[in-house]
């Protein structure tokens, strides 16, 4: 967990909830997000003009990428939230690079290769506020690419039913302190890991779970942009 996840709120819905501007006006409701795949984050930068903090959704590559980091043929997409804050490749970014990953739902899978069946887990609103890191670097071209990785943690209730791990989610009312740009010290980022496993736990009990059809399974065989791709499997 997680490598795939739906996010099916328009530009204009996921700026309202979490009062951002928008700097991702191409963005298109997606119902199969992949890793290497650009998604929607919010974040907290200094406008370089004004200096002022500004909160923005913008696009990002899900393949976590600092720029001291050499090409990797495994996207780095996850994080977890044991070593978050002490692992070379993300303590950099927990600390100064915090960022919200916006999600309807998320999918897993379970039974053997060639026969796996797909499951939808979401919360009980439409939207869920997924923890992240986000980084940049400089590409040949001169131009800047945003990367993010999702934290998981150990996964509890219906999600534990599934695998083994899942998404740090925050409470809604609850995002303005982890997107705090503010660079913390080892004992702010130990103080941030305890309030994200105390503000996940209360998140967690609320996710829920149906199976879906198993053409999910295929990401490149279907239309990401199919909001049937979440309806749950008829009942037998």
């Amino acid at each position: 967990m997680c490598g795939r996840f739906v996010v099916s709120q328009q530009a204009d819905d996921l700026t309202e909830v979490f009062e951002a501007e928008d700097d991702f006006p191409d963005w298109r409701p997606n119902y199969s997000l992949a890793p290497t795949d650009t998604i929607p984050i919010v974040r907290e930068r200094a406008d370089r003009e004004t200096g002022a903090f500004v909160r923005r959704l913008e696009p990002a590559v899900w393949n976590f990428h600092p720029s001291f980091m050499k090409e990797s043929k495994r996207p780095q997409f996850n994080s977890r939230i044991e070593t978050v804050a002490t692992n070379g490749l993300w303590k950099g970014a927990f600390a100064q690079g915090r960022c919200i990953v916006p999600m309807r739902g998320y999918y897993e899978w379970t039974g053997e290769p060639g026969k796996k069946r797909a499951h939808y887990l979401h919360g009980e609103r439409e939207l869920l506020a997924a923890a992240g890191i986000s980084t940049a670097r400089r590409l040949d071209d001169g131009s800047w690419q945003v990367s993010a990785s999702i934290i998981t943690r150990e996964a509890r209730d219906a999600s534990g039913e599934i695998h083994e791990r899942m998404p740090v989610y925050l409470p809604l009312d609850e995002v303005e302190r982890y997107l705090d740009p503010a660079k913390l010290d080892a004992g702010g980022m130990q103080a941030m890991v305890d309030f994200l496993l105390e503000a996940s736990d209360r998140v967690a009990p609320t996710i829920r779970e149906y199976e879906v059809d198993r053409r999910v399974n295929s990401h490149r065989a279907i239309d990401p942009h199919d909001p049937t791709l979440i309806e749950p499997l008829p009942a037998d």
